[in-house]
């Protein structure tokens, strides 16, 4: 295992990544880069040959339903509320010259 990254992959990262590091904290990342990698090294020693691949953790299923119109037309309902109307719409001040 024991992961290493060269300096020049820890520059590049920083310039994808549009990060500033001081030379301690480039350290210090690649350090735990380095742990992350050997860590995902132990997980692909594990045998998954029985395990079904899956996009999610849980079930996953459409909660999609039939589109059914519920309310009626009400304009004329609303348009009583209306300060002044005109046409079947309201009439607002004008805001674009």
């Amino acid at each position: 295992m024991a992961n290493v990254i060269s300096d020049e992959t820890m520059e590049y990262v920083g310039i994808l990544a549009k990060l500033e590091l001081s030379g301690e904290e480039r350290q210090q990342a690649k350090k735990d880069m380095e742990r992350m990698l050997d860590y995902i090294d132990k997980l692909n020693e594990l045998d998954t040959s029985g395990v079904e691949p899956m996009s999610h953790a849980f079930p996953v299923q459409n909660v999609f339903r039939e589109d059914v119109v519920t309310n009626t037309d009400m304009r004329d309902a609303m348009l009583e509320n209306a300060p002044q109307r005109r046409d079947g719409s309201f009439v607002v001040p004008r805001t674009v010259e």
